[in-house]
């Protein structure tokens, strides 16, 4: 089935939903606030000022951290044309996902956005959803001015397949490249990764204005060496796997679309499509438990509790899929054994994701 059209997060507001779940994710929007607002201030300094601003935020998942991405924005905005003695200006914004995003729990969110917004004064705003792909044309030409997109490119279109086998998946003995993956695993994902990305940045050339900006942030590795959470969770359906609760077919045939990219790799790709100039590229990194300390205050941690939040949040990732794949039945037991295996794993080293962000614009 093609990822399109399976690909979500978990919706709702439930326990285990995506919008209860996400307190990482929402870190890292905060963290790359400063790079934004420092490299916004900078080229609106230097280029005409408009009266509508079309923003589009691509892979906008549910819940609130959209929001906020866009309050973000707004801000930043808001606060420039202060400081340049410029009148309030519109916003006109995009929501985009995949067509099985949960878009109805965004729309709940919105009259309490609005109503904020307003109290902020930070101009009128309007908000919109285009559900669609975006490894490919979302909007007409020339269109857009501001492009976002938080923890999203390191999606793959699909996962690699071994053209040799029919169509067959690439990486038989795990779900995702892992740290001992053969070269030719890691090749193909780069390669997958190539193709999407070039595509995503031609499609954005093609609808950006001609003064666009845009600011991407996913995560990427600095070794073949570092643990991934995918990895981590291949571990745990192997184990299911030789205790006979995962079937053999169903396990082979799972290949995660997810690839981390290196710096190089992505300057690589910039490079060779060459529509976009660099303005700034930074990494940082973020532990896996990140926000669990500041959400329970000062209760006192253990490995067993970081483990368990850990896996709360990549089970609002991926359970959706593992549903599709093995059935519904099998979720808490799968997430219970990742959960248990993450907190082993933290007592031998500190687990850390590698973010990179990327501003550019729009090359002449």
């Amino acid at each position: 089935m093609a990822t399109e059209h399976v690909l979500r997060m978990k919706g709702g507001v439930g326990e285990t939903s995506y919008t209860n779940n996400s307190l990482l994710q929402r870190k890292v929007i905060m963290e790359v606030k400063t790079i934004l607002e420092e490299n916004m201030t900078f080229m609106m300094s230097n280029k005409s000022i408009k009266g509508c601003w079309k923003i589009a935020d691509l892979g906008c998942s549910s819940g609130p951290n959209t929001l906020l991405a866009i309050s973000n924005i707004l801000s930043i905005i808001h606060n420039i044309y202060l400081k340049l003695n410029h009148g309030k200006p519109v916003f006109q914004i995009y929501l985009n996902d995949l067509f099985e995003n949960d878009f109805n729990t965004i729309f709940k969110l919105l009259p309490d956005f609005y109503q904020q917004e307003k109290e902020k004064n930070v101009g009128e705003c309007f908000i919109s959803a285009t559900p669609g792909n975006f490894y490919g044309k979302l909007f007409p030409n020339n269109y857009i001015d501001f492009f976002h997109s938080s923890y999203s490119l390191h999606w793959l279109s699909q996962a690699p397949k071994d053209s040799t086998k029919k169509a067959k998946p690439l990486n038989m003995e795990n779900i995702c490249v892992t740290r001992t993956s053969p070269p030719s695993v890691y090749d193909a994902y780069c390669k997958q990764f190539q193709i999407d990305f070039k595509c995503f940045l031609k499609s954005r050339f093609e609808e950006l204005s001609s003064s666009g900006m845009m600011v991407l942030t996913f995560l990427s590795r600095e070794t073949v060496h570092e643990i991934s959470s995918c990895e981590v969770l291949s571990t745990v359906l192997n184990e299911m796997f030789q205790e006979g609760l995962v079937e053999q077919e169903k396990l082979s045939m799972l290949d995660l679309p997810i690839y981390y990219p290196t710096i190089k790799e992505v300057r690589q790709v910039i490079n060779e499509e060459g529509s976009f100039t660099l303005q700034t590229l930074k990494t940082f990194k973020i532990g896996w438990d990140a926000n669990l300390q500041e959400d329970l205050d000062e209760y006192v941690l253990d490995n067993k509790m970081r483990g368990e939040f850990i896996a709360k949040y990549h089970r609002a990732i991926f359970e959706p899929l593992l549903i599709i794949e093995f059935g519904e039945n099998i979720v808490d037991e799968i997430f219970s054994r990742f959960a248990k295996l993450i907190a082993k794993i933290m007592e031998l080293e500190r687990l850390e994701y590698t973010n990179i962000v990327l501003f550019m614009t729009k090359d002449l």
